[in-house]
């Protein structure tokens, strides 16, 4: 096909280094207008508004809103005829199924299914101690090195190769470059981890969440196996996840017969 024409969103707003690591990669695959939030959008999920303000910003548009409004926006109006929606890049890995429903970033990928537009989310794990939050962490621009390379990649082939004849959108994270060695990090083709560590405290009138999995992938030491999207960036490897949006259902005898029953308890 001739030079896609490509949408770029995030969650992290529009003045990200991670977002220009992206736009300026992608620049070099075909024509690349920027629909992403104003401001910090993190963690959002799919939240959705009904009006938003939108702004000429030098790469394309400022959307006051979340990733999905962006999505929506630009596909529905501002860039309708794209080929390809990507976003990102996010400082902070998007890995593990549970993590899916809350990311800003996948959740941009997610909408832009409902349009028929293939997409790419793309996020950057970075290696944080037990003391420190990823987001307190400075990333430079050659941090998103590996998450660049193959984004660049990904949207330059996957669309010809039939790629998104099976999946309907791209899970990519990626290891910054210390952590893949000498020379880019590999590509491997992963599933999202089903490895689920989140728990709770309670101290008088509050409550502390935990997401465990973090404290073990600071140390290097996760129970994720071989093949799953954690794994693979622990391992210094870029992941990629091809994933359905659509919520999918299945044949179910037992509801079934609940249903087919559900007449007999009526009051």
């Amino acid at each position: 096909m001739a030079d896609p024409e490509i949408l770029l969103t995030n969650d992290d707003g529009i003045e990200s280094t991670g977002f220009r690591a992206l736009y300026d990669a992608l620049s070099a695959v075909g024509t690349v207008t920027a629909v992403a939030p104003a401001a910090d959008q993190s963690a959002v999920g799919r939240a959705l508004s009904h009006n938003v303000e939108i702004h000429q910003h030098e790469l394309g548009y400022a959307i006051e809103g979340t990733p999905a409004d962006c999505v929506v926006a630009g596909l529905g109006t501002l860039v309708p005829d794209a080929d390809l929606v990507v976003a990102g890049c996010n400082q902070g890995a998007n890995l593990g199924a549970y993590v899916l429903g809350r990311s800003g970033t996948v959740s941009a990928a997610v909408e832009a299914t409902f349009f028929d537009v293939p997409a790419i989310a793309v996020s950057l794990y970075v290696p944080v101690s037990e003391d420190t939050s990823y987001t307190d962490v400075d990333v430079d621009l050659s941090a998103y090195d590996n998450a660049a390379r193959a984004t660049r990649y990904l949207a330059d082939h996957a669309l010809d190769a039939g790629v998104f004849e099976r999946a309907d959108y791209l899970n990519v994270n990626a290891p910054v470059p210390e952590q893949s060695g000498d020379g880019p990090a590999e590509m491997v083709v992963t599933e999202p981890s089903r490895t689920y560590m989140m728990d709770a405290e309670r101290d008088d009138g509050e409550i502390t969440l935990h997401d465990r999995i973090w404290e073990l992938m600071g140390e290097g030491e996760i129970p994720d196996p071989e093949g799953t999207d954690r794994r693979a960036v622990v391992d210094g490897k870029v992941s990629v996840s091809p994933l359905t949006a659509p919520h999918t259902t299945e044949h179910h005898e037992a509801l079934d017969a609940l249903a087919e029953t559900f007449s007999d308890t009526a009051d």
